[in-house]
């Protein structure tokens, strides 16, 4: 794998080196050059296969992450059962007493996808297990990413270009991070879609032709399929629209791939149940609508000119621009106050105000891919492409065209809102690789063509003798071209020697950082052993072995989607996150007295709670470090529930030692953590040390009223606890009126 890697650069050096001589070949030559692409592109295929299978050559072909599970759930769903009944499906698994909906609250592409592989390949009799389809799906969608990455970059710049940027977005991190093998998720596939929407845009905008238009659509429609990213298109495409009409590149090819396109686009996305009206009555579909409206009246505009004298223009340019503004205006300020057009989400509020989330809508702020990006994400996420990017804009801007500007466009406002929530580098990924790969074919082949025109050493002396007087001006001529050869040498040694350690620190990233399953946790001992957690496949098969089928597993939403996917087991909440009422109750039962929770357990029908503790083994994404959240979200329900009382007497510190706040070592996600945990020293150290948190615990013994310890994993990471039932009651007698004799009791 390391030498294909370290092949693949070359490859396209080699082509830019023929492509030097484009003004001279041959056919032959030209015949050359195109094997040479073909053969790279095929190797980069190769690669952006080999690179996201790790995980399974290191631990086995599983899915990974939480989201995956439902996915996974709901695609062998539609294999077995078909389309009808897929799209009538009533999960009464999920948030119970509720139950779900299914196929009218998820965007089916994926599923989809996956159930024509499985009958495609069983047409052809060879039968795949459905599981197996998902856990490779994404690696194979990689691959056709980064040839629709080079057809996008050609379109925009050249072939070259379109070269190096299927081999960047092969093997970015920021999206293998996404597409490794059993991550079943629905960037897998959308990046795919999301970068030929671009493409075939591109090219309605450069052709006119209604041909493209349609591709384009179609392609849409698998987008809005896929993921709810399409409204990242569906705004993109107008700013991009309006930028062209401010700069003044208006053309009719324009207008028409537009025109048609949205309208089109609109209609065809309005037959996927969970998108319908949607498309035309909410604000994040608004500035489409808008920008389609524009552009007519600016059409309308450029025709009555054309039959008008320039005064009479004017005048009538004013009154159409005050009537067409005031149109605009009624019509939003209508729409908004009768409710027909619904207002921003939570998630675009975000993106525009950081902190509108974490006073709002606590639960949006607590998921860890909608946190702001450090800096230092950058630059493992993308190497060298996180500062080629500017390089590659200033390029676009000095060959300004249909295509450079969308790149443009789309390069910088990517750039922005990655920086607001880090889950959105993956859209910033195809971005910077088109960029970065401008740049670094235009560095390379200027340098390519300047070394190629030195001119020989030899010449130079000859040239020097016949002219007699000068001669010294020549030596000292061909010495500074000597200098300026020696410099761009090692400039372009040091630009290729980049390209491999961008490769080498992906291969790193893909192998080390990406791979790991997460519900399968490794780590190395003392002497280097590697050590295996296997913990939450013990806990999610014990509650499928030894629970009623109907039991009500009561955990925090993250693992809502892995208990319905590995245990059947049907849980009050889950990662949808559709009810945050639903999800504050759990919340609000997790950070209450044990009584208090009690309650709120027993009204929800719950027989089993579950937490995640990473206290023993050092595993520091568990429940006690995402506590704070489940206090902020149950407050959202009960006032009395305030963060600064689970803080320690100061306010100023989050802590489980003594310091800690009184309603957090009374609360039931401390006692189902840390119930037992004090009663054994780790390593040597105290009993009760938390190796996360790197305290000794402030309570270490207590007993338990109202749940009993069910079952904990090998390294304690996954913890089951059983709700009591209730006690019978002794009956009461009304007053005054005596108590039955027993039979021993009666007289004879």
């Amino acid at each position: 794998l390391q030498f294909l890697y370290f092949i693949v650069p070359c490859l396209p050096i080699l082509d830019l080196k023929m492509d030097h001589y484009e003004g001279a070949v041959s056919q032959h030559e030209e015949e050359r050059q195109a094997m040479w692409r073909i053969i790279t592109l095929g190797v980069i295929f190769f690669v952006a296969v080999v690179v996201r299978l790790f995980s399974v050559l290191r631990f086995e072909a599983i899915i990974h992450e939480f989201d995956p599970w439902f996915n996974y759930r709901t695609s062998d769903y539609l294999v077995e059962h078909g389309i009808y009944d897929f799209y009538n499906w009533f999960d009464v698994d999920v948030w119970y007493p509720l139950g779900r909906i299914v196929g009218g609250t998820i965007y089916p592409g994926l599923m989809v996808t996956s159930m024509i592989f499985s009958r495609v390949l069983a047409l052809v009799n060879f039968h795949v297990e459905t599981r197996l389809i998902c856990v490779f799906l994404a690696p194979i969608f990689a691959g056709n990413t980064s040839l629709i990455t080079y057809w996008f970059t050609k379109e925009i710049w050249s072939e070259r270009a379109g070269l190096l940027a299927a081999f960047f977005i092969a093997i970015v991190p920021s999206y293998i991070s996404r597409s490794v093998a059993g991550s079943y998720d629905n960037e897998g596939i959308a990046i795919f879609a999301l970068v030929a929407v671009f493409a075939t845009f591109i090219k309605c905008v450069k052709t006119g032709s209604l041909k493209w238009v349609f591709i384009s659509v179609l392609t849409y429609y698998y987008m809005v399929n896929a993921w709810g990213g399409y409204i990242f298109i569906i705004n993109l495409l107008p700013l991009y629209t309006l930028v062209m009409l401010f700069i003044g590149r208006y053309s009719l090819k324009l207008h028409v791939a537009y025109s048609s396109w949205y309208v089109l686009a609109t209609l065809i996305c309005m037959q996927i149940h969970f998108v319908g009206f949607q498309a035309v009555q909410t604000g994040e579909h608004m500035a489409a609508a808008g920008t389609f409206f524009l552009l007519q009246a600016y059409g309308f505009i450029n025709f009555v000119r054309k039959h008008l004298d320039p005064a009479m223009f004017k005048e009538l340019l004013s009154t159409l621009m005050i009537g067409f503004g005031t149109v605009g205006v009624a019509a939003a300020i209508i729409g908004s106050a009768t409710g027909y057009i619904a207002p921003w989400t939570g998630r675009f509020w975000t993106l525009l105000d950081p902190t509108y989330a974490k006073i709002h809508i606590p639960i949006i702020a607590s998921v860890s891919e909608h946190q702001p990006t450090a800096w230092s994400s950058y630059f493992f996420d993308f190497h060298m492409l996180a500062y080629l990017i500017p390089v590659g804009v200033w390029f676009c801007m000095n060959r300004p065209n249909e295509g450079t500007i969308f790149i443009t466009v789309y390069g910088m406002s990517t750039v922005y809102f990655s920086g607001v929530m880090v889950r959105l580098m993956l859209v910033l990924a195809p971005a910077a690789c088109v960029l970065g790969a401008i740049a670094t074919s235009e560095l390379l082949l200027g340098f390519i063509k300047s070394l190629t025109k030195e001119k020989d050493a030899t010449e130079i002396k000859k040239e020097s003798k016949k002219k007699g007087k000068a001669a010294a001006q020549l030596d000292q001529a061909a010495s500074n071209d000597k200098i300026n050869t020696g410099f761009q040498w090692a400039i372009l040694v040091g630009l290729i020697w980049t390209i491999l350690t961008y490769v080498m620190h992906s291969t790193w990233a893909a192998s080390e950082a990406y791979s790991s399953p997460s519900i399968i946790l490794a780590a190395r001992g003392h002497n280097g052993e590697r050590i295996i957690f296997d913990d939450f496949r013990e806990a999610y098969q014990w509650l499928r072995v030894n629970t009623e089928r109907d039991a009500k597993i009561m955990s925090w939403w993250d693992y809502g989607y892995q208990i319905t996917g590995m245990s059947n087991r049907t849980v009050l909440v889950d990662n949808n996150t559709w009810n945050n009422t639903h999800i504050a109750t759990v919340g609000k039962a997790m950070a209450s007295k044990e009584d208090v929770s009690y309650q709120i357990m027993k009204k929800m029908d719950v027989e089993f709670a579950l937490v995640i503790f990473g206290g023993m083994a050092g595993y520091s994404s568990d429940d006690i470090n995402k506590f704070l959240w489940m206090v902020r979200i149950g407050g959202t329900l009960d006032n009395d529930i305030k963060e600064a009382d689970y803080l320690s007497p100061g306010g100023r510190d989050y802590t489980v030692s003594q310091s800690g706040g009184a309603a957090m070592l009374d609360s039931l996600m401390y006692k189902m953590c840390y119930y037992r945990f004090g009663e054994d020293k780790i390593e040597g150290g105290p009993s009760g040390y938390d190796r996360v948190r790197n305290y000794e615990i402030g309570r270490k013994k207590f007993n338990l009223e109202y749940i009993d310890e069910a079952f904990t994993t090998e390294h304690w990471i996954v913890r089951i606890y059983r709700v009591k039932k209730e006690q019978n009651r002794k009956p009461t007698p009304p007053p005054n009126v005596p108590l039955i004799p027993s039979f021993e009791t009666a007289p004879k």
